[in-house]
Order: structure tokens, then sequence, then C-alpha cells
């Protein structure tokens, strides 16, 4: 049973690897994550440390022996050289899980669509990426693909933008807010009137892990979509935000997409960006009936109540910013 309960995460120091850890140590589960610096590796309940790095397949491999689990859940730094760096990982994830005769899990992406996809998204929609990174995510689930069919087994769990007290590097803590100061105004990317899927961390980590519970059920290679909490119109985000603050007149501000090409070709993350507008400009809705056939329901954190515990883990509330100076 032990061994059952057994998960190695990669990438455990980001946003989705971190709360997939958390979510695991809550449920039970025993935790290792791969880190390469255990030195500078933050404290975590119930997660064991081991220094590797997740390009280099022998430590991945080493790390892995005796677990049920890989969660690959990481990602280049700062978007620099994905193109070199993210196959070779889910590569040596795909081998170790081969090995030791654990299941991969892996944190899907709505880059995989295209402009134009017919909505709203299903398990099955068509996956014509719009953008390189997008492009590369659909090599990396057909990899998974590949290696299912010599038994590999594999679980894609596909979420719209994350956010939560600790989701990292993400559109509403690098877009809609500004971390560590008081909630003066929102930075909107969408267009007007445009629907958006987001992902509370905390609730889309705990279904995924209740999915992996649920082996039985589970093809070897699985795909299923987390719904999440969807703004039909691009306002009940920032609806919620002006509450959470006690400001209803919270000042809202549109992203100048402008001045964001005019400074693309000297700053990565902008290119990045740049890229991935049409997610923006157009509705993606993720279908998650799937996913309720499986599990009867997804964790599910009212909306208001899952921004408030995001502002005050990035400081953005007056109580969540004396608690950070405190720390």
């Amino acid at each position: 049973m032990e061994q059952m309960k057994t998960a190695l995460v990669l990438g455990a120091t980001g946003g989705i690897g971190g709360e997939v850890a958390r979510a695991m140590a809550r449920r039970g589960w025993r935790v290792l994550a791969l880190c390469r610096n255990r030195a500078t590796a933050p404290a975590q309940g119930g997660v064991a440390w081991i220094e590797g790095d997740a390009m280099n397949g022998a430590q991945v491999l080493a790390a892995a022996q005796g677990v049920a689990v890989i969660v690959h859940a990481v990602n280049p730094p700062g978007y620099r050289d994905w193109d070199k760096l993210v196959l070779p990982m889910i590569d040596n994830t795909i081998a170790a899980a081969r090995a030791v005769g654990a299941r991969i899990l892996l944190p899907g992406t709505l880059y995989n669509y295209g402009s134009g996809t017919a909505q709203p998204l299903t398990e099955a929609s068509l996956q014509q990426p719009s953008s390189r990174k997008g492009a590369i995510r659909v090599h990396m689930e057909e990899r998974l693909r590949e290696a299912a069919r010599s038994g590999v087994r594999a679980l894609v769990v596909r979420a719209g933008d994350f956010f939560g007290p600790r989701a990292g590097n993400n559109w509403f803590s690098q877009g809609l807010v500004t971390p560590g100061a008081d909630l003066a105004r929102v930075t909107y990317p969408g267009a007007p009137g445009v629907g958006h899927a987001w992902a509370y961390l905390p609730d889309l980590a705990d279904t995924m892990v209740r999915l992996l519970e649920h082996e039985a059920r589970l093809d070897t290679f699985e795909s299923v979509h987390f719904r999440g909490h969807w703004d039909s119109d691009g306002t009940r985000m920032v609806d919620a935000l002006r509450r959470v603050s006690g400001n209803p007149d919270l000042k809202l501000k549109r992203l100048p997409w402008a001045l964001l090409a005019l400074a693309a070709p000297f700053v990565a993350v902008f290119r990045e960006m740049r890229e991935v507008r049409y997610l923006w400009s157009e509705a993606f809705e993720l279908d998650n009936a799937k996913l309720v056939r499986l599990l009867g329901s997804e964790t599910h954190t009212p909306l208001e109540a899952a921004v408030r515990a995001t502002l005050l883990g990035l400081g953005c509330l007056p109580e969540g910013a004396a608690r950070a100076q405190a720390a």
C-alpha cells in the first residue's frame, strides 16, 4: 500500500507542482520532490526533497524508484529554451515511468488549441496550435500517447489560466495585479465580452490527486478537462476582485497590447505573451463532462473565496501584506 501511495514530483518549486505535492501530502501520499539544490528548496510539510535535474535522465530514474506516479510539472524558467529543454525532459520522465511502472501526470494547457477551434473544448477537440509553445505542448502529449501504446500510463488534466495563493508565474499575478502591493487597479488582458477559463490551483491539484486515486477507472492514456471558473464575458473575475478588495470602483485598465508589440523584439516574455494573445480575444471553454463521469464532481472553491485567498497569498490585501512582512 505504501508503494501505491508514493509519488515523485518534478517541478515542486513551481505553482502547479508545489500545489499537487501539497494536495498529495494532505491526502496521505508519500511525496518525493526533485530539485536542483536541496539547500534552497522551500520547507514543505510532507515532502522529501531529492537533489537532481529533470534534464538528467539517470537522476530522474534514480529518484523514481518505488513510486507509483511521476508528476511532470516542470518547465524551463523565464520562457527560455523551450525548444531545447521541454521534449528532452518529458522523454526522461517517460523513460523513468517505463522502468518503474509509474503513471505520469501532466498538467495540460489551452496552448494546444489554435485560433478558431470549435467550442466548447472536449477531449476529442482537434489540436491545431497557433503558437510555437502550443506546438511543443502537442508534441509532449503525442509522446505520451505513443508511450501508452507500449504500456506507459499517462494522465493529462487540462485547465485554464492558473491563479492561487502560491501560483508562481501566471497571468493573474503578473498581469491582473501586482504582488506585494495594495490592489489599486486591475489590468485585464481580455477583450470586452470574451469569456475566459480560470483554474484555482488548490482545486485543480486536489482534483488531479482524486483522479490518480481512481486508477482502476483510467485508461492507459487518459485526458480530462477541468472546467474551473468559467468567466463567460470577462467580467466575473474583475467583479470578484472589486468585491474582495471592498472597492466597487476599482479601476480597470486594458493591457496595452500595442506597446507589448513594440517591446517584443527585445523582451522574451512579451514575445511569448503576444503569441498567445488569441486566447484572450477568443473564448476557450473547457467541457468537464468526462471528469464528472469519472469523479462525480470537480473540487470547487467559490470564486470570491478563491480570489480572496489568492490576494492574501500575493500580499495584495492589507492583512496579507502584513503577514508577508512579518514572515
